[in-house]
């Protein structure tokens, strides 16, 4: 099979890289509904429903999928490098949408474990398989802009939530009674996009990846490093603090500042916006001041605003406060990849940073359980502080991490 390079524009099989980016956008668009979750969440706990749920089974599901992640990245991240990208991301995108069109067909209270299982294992696994590709094999397209080209494609999964959480809504109201129906449809429209984002994925030619500046590490020798730990703690705290607040993002909403369940949803959706800006926009700042820098500032909006939003009673200061959080935990998901390829090099990306991923899953379990045990009587004030106070002390870990020493090599890793 040939492979050309044209100028600028790298291409394998006459497909260039900007189509292979665009493709990465469309793929991770359909994976960002997940964080929709919390108009699942707030529908369940309605009496009118079949399901009547309280607040922390309403985050089960959520919590289950995301929990699950983590065997998804890493599964995905070893199949990308050795069976290529394309090839993940479809068992992914399939495997996610399938848990979806699953789901719906849980109808009423006693169905509840199917849900856990459909929406949260199968759909959760998937997730993981999925995420994982774009972001390893665009770094290797562009390794010249790995944080940016990073912060693009994960924006693509916070821009997610803007499409999904309002139309989300309209089909939950289209069934009020049984809220989950509103997963045949989002199911079927996410496998359409993964598969037509995935059908463009390929890896570069060797020559466009190879840049490393030292040896690459295999994932073995990276989990022998301090530095891997210390990288996944930051993303594990980070991860804590930003989903704990993105599961009950339109329950607190309507709790502190009185809005409707229509404007909370509209507000989600918003703040999916915030989220993805957050991802290029930080991804983009840790190219020019660095990475442990900007992760650190990342860590210190986000425990300021947290700290900060129990107490804007009015939505002219709830939504700019919500949109940092919102920004700052997606900002960490486009440094924290440029980062793992930084320290351990582009040509085991795919699966030491789906190792790290088990910040996902343990910030998703955590960071919603944490929230629905704290926020008791739907008062948020003690639950938001807390996650605020564990990631401003977290801004120390940045200071303490720099990159292992690295032997060069002759070749490039195969």
């Amino acid at each position: 099979m040939g492979h050309r390079i044209q100028g600028r524009h790298r291409r394998v099989c006459g497909a260039p890289r900007w189509a292979v980016a665009c493709g990465a956008v469309v793929f991770q668009i359909a994976l960002g509904g997940v964080y929709a979750w919390s108009v699942f969440a707030h529908a369940l706990q309605q009496p009118g429903t079949r399901f009547g749920l309280g607040r922390a089974a309403s985050v089960l599901p959520f919590s289950v999928a995301i929990g699950v992640v983590f065997v998804g990245t890493t599964l995905g991240g070893r199949l990308q490098d050795r069976r290529g990208p394309r090839a993940a991301a479809l068992l992914g995108g399939a495997l996610y949408s399938t848990g979806a069109l699953l789901a719906s067909l849980v109808t009423d209270r006693d169905r509840f474990w199917f849900l856990l299982a459909a929406y949260g294992v199968v759909g959760g696994l998937g997730l993981g398989i999925a995420y994982i590709v774009p972001v390893a094999m665009l770094q290797k397209w562009y390794p010249e802009r790995r944080g940016l080209i990073t912060g693009v494609a994960v924006g693509g999964f916070g821009f997610g939530a803007v499409l999904v959480s309002p139309v989300a809504q309209w089909l939950v109201d289209a069934h009020p009674r049984v809220p989950t129906r509103a997963f045949l449809p989002l199911g079927l429209v996410s496998l359409a996009l993964t598969t037509a984002g995935a059908l463009l994925f390929r890896n570069p030619p060797r020559r466009a990846a190879s840049t490393a500046r030292g040896g690459d590490l295999t994932c073995a020798d990276a989990l022998r490093t301090r530095q891997w730990y210390l990288l996944t703690a930051m993303l594990t705290l980070n991860t804590v603090a930003g989903i704990g607040f993105v599961a009950v993002t339109a329950g607190a909403a309507a709790a502190i500042t009185g809005i409707g369940p229509a404007s909370a949803a509209a507000l989600t959706g918003a703040m999916g916006l915030a989220n993805g800006a957050g991802r290029v926009l930080w991804g983009w700042l840790s190219e020019r001041y660095g990475r442990m820098r900007t992760f650190a500032l990342i860590l210190a909006f986000m425990g300021i605003s947290l700290v900060a939003v129990p107490y804007a009673s009015s939505p002219a200061l709830f939504v700019p406060l919500a949109a940092v959080v919102f920004a700052s935990f997606g900002g960490g998901y486009a440094v924290m990849p440029a980062t793992a390829a930084d320290f351990f090099g582009l040509a085991h990306a795919g699966q030491i940073y789906g190792l790290m991923n088990v910040a996902w899953s343990v910030g998703g379990v955590v960071g919603p359980l944490l929230v629905a045990a704290l926020a008791t009587g739907g008062d948020y004030r003690t639950a938001f502080t807390a996650l605020g106070l564990l990631v401003l002390a977290a801004t120390a870990l940045p200071a303490l991490t720099r990159p292992p020493v690295r032997r060069p090599t002759l070749s490039p890793a195969r």
